[in-house]
């Protein structure tokens, strides 16, 4: 008999307190989608029903690993294949989160290499966490082979074209769309992520039923 696929409504609060309960001590998880705005929305959403049930967590985003401008500019502001390929520091992001908080004991972190803001180093210092202390990390292309080996969970925010138009600045939307098409090509984040939402209106969400 053939699979169907459903989606039942959901909301941010809701379904954040659904998989925090799920979650185990020291999970690394990714919220993925086209959208850092909402990305970040679902971090927070899902940072704060673990907080609410008295877990650790901590708390980051892509942006903060961020190569400098002048590395992610290299091939022009508006290239997808740069926006997917480069703007990330992958092996800074495994070297400073991701590697050393899948460690069962004594885990470090650094939040932090890059501001944004300035296009510096942000110079956050390494710090001690909790043993038990959940990862979220907000961002795209989280479900990308570099990327998802260091990720113990994944949440995938599905967003048609038009709402990423509707959601991203209009010089933005060329190379996000370009770059996110590449990536469900080349990633399928449908079928690998652990959680999809449709999130044509991030407050009022759809979560993936898969039967």
């Amino acid at each position: 008999m053939a699979s169907s696929t459903t989606y039942r409504p959901t909301g941010p609060a809701q379904f954040a307190g659904r998989w925090a309960a799920s979650l185990p001590a020291g999970a690394r998880v990714g919220v993925d989608g086209a959208v850092d705005a909402d990305t970040e929305r679902y971090a927070r959403a899902l940072a704060d029903a673990l907080r609410e049930r008295a877990r650790p967590v901590l708390v980051t985003a892509w942006s903060a690993f961020w190569r400098p401008r002048s590395l992610r500019f290299e091939h022009g502001r508006d290239d997808p294949d740069a926006f997917h390929d480069d703007w990330l520091d992958v092996a800074g992001l495994h070297r400073e989160v991701l590697e050393p908080l899948g460690e069962p004991a004594g885990r470090r972190w650094v939040p932090s290499l890059y501001d944004p803001a300035t296009d510096r180093a942000s110079r956050a210092r390494r710090e001690a966490v909790p043993d038990d202390a959940v990862l979220v990390l907000a961002g795209p292309f989280l479900l990308r082979e570099d990327l998802r080996r260091g990720l113990d969970a994944v949440v995938h925010l599905s967003t048609s074209d038009a709402a990423v138009r509707r959601r991203v600045p209009a010089g933005d939307a060329e190379r996000v769309l370009g770059a996110w098409h590449r990536y469900l090509a080349e990633s399928e984040p449908l079928q690998r992520a652990d959680a999809v939402l449709r999130c044509e209106d991030p407050l009022h969400p759809a979560e993936l039923v898969r039967g």
